[in-house]
């Protein structure tokens, strides 16, 4: 800095006038001047800086998404949610269902109980005129639902609105698809084509982040008009049951009470199948992130919590490291920067005025960063949202998460300017002048031990990086064990005129061309089945209770999906009994009940709902489901068309989209009632993966900003080794040094400290992927190429990062850098 700068920094300048203004007008102009002098560390440091808080930001506001589910609920922290371990002689399983009289029955006989509501889902074709709509999520609620719940209402009365049969309250969003803007209460909908059903309210939208979603609340009592023994069941578990409690109850004592009051209510049920019952109670706000509970179809997928734990892990690495490369910069000038502590001192400045003063320039810097972040995170908001697929707000209705942020930023500022505030305002100005500090060797190792740290955050990104895409790549390309190509589901939800004209639109649709095969069933491998009590003989031949999945499916199912047997044969129209009395089921069933030998299960007996019959088939096992849990024992039967919901067309694949249009156009013929609504089955199936896709694309993107950042904190300590020692490099060159070995001194240091931080990263990311798989039953092996990939991407980026400056440096003229010292 020139003498001449220096001098208009001095004090005496404050003697005259406001004291403070120009003082902070000095400390200001000087602060800009040293940043504007050192623009390229100032770049480096800024714009890492920014992207770290930004990235923060992004990723706090999603995990804080993720754990204020059901939040907004004015009395969540006295809602619970009733959750029933069904136990058999050989299992326990657990499910977030209950049965239809929980919920009237724990009301009615304990008084801590405020209110109960109950919740299921169901599918009706809705329609109002020319506006017709499947709709998978029509909750049918309780009328209590709304003294639980905080859904505020636009229109109509919460006390009365689902208190009569075929009374619904819809979303303001369900109220403009179906009315526009005209007002929908008093209006009616028509569901099936056979009911009609008035709008009674309108509430507003129910949050992104709760636990249940839908357009359609409909009146429970409707479900009475259909079937008046709908809640009378204590053995079918089709319901969410939300209990309030009243304030000051005590959950854990009403836990205790539940056992002995449910095995009263069951105990005929006991005794007759043997099946017992035992309720939790799950808070209301532990329900998104909870346990894996079985929900059969119905309700929407849960959060994973490990998942929450691990972005949050990467949101403070990103800091840190983002962090680290600021303090690293910061304090690597600061030796630079001695001499100008000297000049100053001797010209009568105080320490306490150096030391603002570097605060100041740090601070002023993170100033800038943290407007910077908050500018790349809108930009980058709906890329994040879209990556999530959650829409999830920047910041909440205080500023908390932007107070937050600034917050980091002013503290990152103080903590990265304290050492040349503190230690440099600190040194006699004659010991500074003859260039003591700069020969010392003050910082160096805290700024490589930095460099390991963060560097062995990045090794360990980097590893989680390749084993994730691994696990979601082993998931994607694993034998099934049935054929999902070229298979396209057209859902149709019970109708019943498609039911009753089944066969016909069996024989219509085949005869297309480009159609190779038809099937119904009540659902698509990939999808929930649903689940059953029945009773089969043993290998000892007790009839042995047992919860099964079931597809409830036709004679062409086994041929069309292309599943094979393990023992005995499939579904036959040459055998009369096979739609009432056979079933088949798949090995994990056979093996579940005892039977080693699947061939042992054929022809044994078994009852469901009193109906006598027996195995004629045992199926090899298929994953019916994802490869995050084991594949589960499941039977299959042939029953009446009322229980079928999909048809499965086999198509060529030649001219696949003239083959749809045909397929649409005979559909129209034979169901103008229906929506031709269709899916292909393998993209049904991946999205079994999407949470693990998202995961792994999120993962992904913010592990490769932390290492740029790391890079960004490498190259700014690079150019920074390489200037200091430009006197070196020109000494060198001069007794003959090529540029091979200038830059192999430059990048040796660096590349120690990487391979110390492999060394360390190497274990510390094997114990954390290893438990991260853990998650999965079918899983992919942490190979021992993973390591070496790893190291020699760090090696790679880092001679990348420190070669630019190092060439720089070796190819310099060295008479022009020892002039210049």
């Amino acid at each position: 800095m020139a003498i001449s700068r220096l001098i208009e920094w001095h004090p005496v300048g404050w003697k005259s006038g406001n004291h403070s203004t120009v003082m902070f007008r000095n400390y200001l102009k000087t602060a800009f001047r040293n940043l504007w002098r050192h623009r390229v560390f100032s770049t480096i440091n800024l714009l890492g800086l920014a992207v770290g808080m930004a990235s923060y930001l992004l990723i706090s506001r999603y995990v804080a998404f993720e754990r204020s589910y059901d939040a907004f609920n004015t009395k969540a922290d006295r809602i619970y949610r009733i959750d029933c371990d069904t136990k058999t002689e050989t299992e326990v399983l657990p499910t977030g269902l209950t049965a239809g009289p929980t919920g009237p029955a724990i009301k009615a006989n304990f008084p801590e109980v405020e209110q109960q509501a109950r919740i299921n889902f169901r599918g009706f074709l809705v329609q109002n005129g020319e506006r017709r709509f499947q709709e998978n999520n029509v909750i049918a609620a309780d009328s209590t639902l709304f003294d639980i719940f905080t859904f505020p209402f636009i229109k109509g009365d919460p006390a009365t609105a689902l208190k009569n049969p075929f009374d619904c309250v819809l979303s303001e969003s369900g109220a403009k698809k179906y009315f526009g803007s005209e007002d929908p209460v008093g209006r009616s909908l028509r569901f099936n084509g056979k009911y009609t059903v008035r709008v009674t309210g309108v509430i507003n939208d129910i949050p992104a982040n709760a636990q249940f979603h839908g357009d359609i609340f409909l009146s429970m009592s409707t479900l009475g008009r259909f079937d008046p023994q709908y809640d009378a069941n204590w053995s079918i578990f089709n319901w969410f049951t939300f209990l309030l409690l009243r304030p000051g109850a005590d959950p854990a004592r009403l836990q205790a009470e539940l056992k002995p009051f449910v095995n009263k209510q069951t105990e005929d049920i006991t005794k007759s199948i043997g099946m017992s019952y035992t309720l939790w109670l799950q808070p209301l706000r532990d329900v998104h992130l909870g346990p894996a509970l079985h929900y059969y179809g119905v309700g929407e997928p849960t959060g994973s919590k490990s998942n929450v734990t691990i972005f949050s892990i990467v949101a403070i690495f990103i800091l840190v490291i983002a962090c680290i490369n600021f303090v690293n910069l910061t304090t690597a000038r600061a030796a630079e920067r001695a001499r100008e502590v000297g000049i100053r001192k001797a010209i009568g400045a105080v320490r306490s005025q150096l030391t603002l003063q570097f605060l100041g320039e740090s601070i002023l810097l993170c100033l800038f960063a943290f407007f910077l972040a908050l500018g790349l995170c809108n930009v980058l908001q709906p890329v994040f949202t879209g990556l999530l697929d959650k829409s999830i707000p920047l910041n909440d209705e205080n500023g908390e998460y932007i107070l937050e942020l600034f917050g980091i930023s002013m503290g990152i500022g103080v903590l990265a300017g304290v050492y040349p505030a503190l230690v440099l305002s600190a040194f006699d100005p004659i010991a500074v002048l003859k260039g003591r500090f700069a020969a010392s060797g003050k910082g160096l190792h805290m700024r490589r031990a930095l460099v390991v740290f963060q560097f062995t955050i990045s090794t360990v990104l980097i590893i989680g990086i390749i084993v994730v895409y691994n696990q979601l790549r082993y998931m994607q390309s694993q034998d099934l064990g049935f054929k999902k190509d070229q298979t396209v589901a057209i859902n149709f939800y019970g109708d019943s005129a498609v039911q009753t004209n089944q066969e016909r639109i069996r024989r219509e649709l085949a005869a297309l061309p480009g159609v190779k095969g038809v099937t119904f069933s009540s659902s698509e491998p990939g999808t929930d089945p649903d689940n059953w009590y029945l009773q089969i003989a043993n290998p000892s031949g007790k009839m042995q209770g047992i919860n099964l999945n079931f597809y409830v499916v036709d004679f062409d199912y086994f041929p069309r999906y292309g599943i094979q047997l393990a023992a005995g044969r499939t579904f036959s129209r040459d055998y009369s009994t096979d739609s009432t009395k056979a079933i088949v089921i798949n090995e994990a069933a056979a093996r579940s009940l005892g039977y080693a030998d699947p061939s042992k299960a054929l022809g044994k007996k078994y009852n469901i709902w009193g109906v006598d019959g027996t195995i004629v088939g045992v199926a090899k096992d298929f994953h019916y489901g994802g490869l995050q849990e084991a594949i589960q024992p499941i039977g299959f039967r042939v029953m009446n068309p009322g229980f079928y919901s999909i048809i499965s067309v086999g198509i060529t694949g030649d001219h696949i989209a003239a083959t749809l249009a045909a397929l649409e156009q005979r559909w129209k013929e034979l169901a103008p009632q229906r929506p031709f609504q269709y899916s292909f089955v393998d993209q049904d199936f991946e999205k079994l993966y999407s949470s693990e896709d998202r995961f792994q694309r999120v993962f992904l993107y913010f592990g490769l900003l932390a290492i740029f950042i790391s890079c960004l904190g490498l190259l700014g300590l690079a150019a920074y080794s390489t200037i200091q020692r430009a006197k070196e490099i020109g000494i060198r060159k001069v007794l003959g040094a090529n540029v091979a070995t200038i830059v192999r001194l430059l990048s040796r240091e660096f590349l120690r400290l990487v391979i110390i931080a492999l060394l360390i990263a190497s274990p510390i990311a094997w114990f954390a992927m290893h438990s991260w798989l853990e998650g999965f039953a079918y899983r992919t092996i942490i190979a021992w190429w993973v390591f070496p990939l790893a190291a020699s991407a760090a090696i790679l980026i880092t001679f990348l990062t420190v070669g630019f400056h190092s060439i720089k440096a070796a190819v310099a003229n060295p008479v022009k850098s020892l002039r210049s010292e």
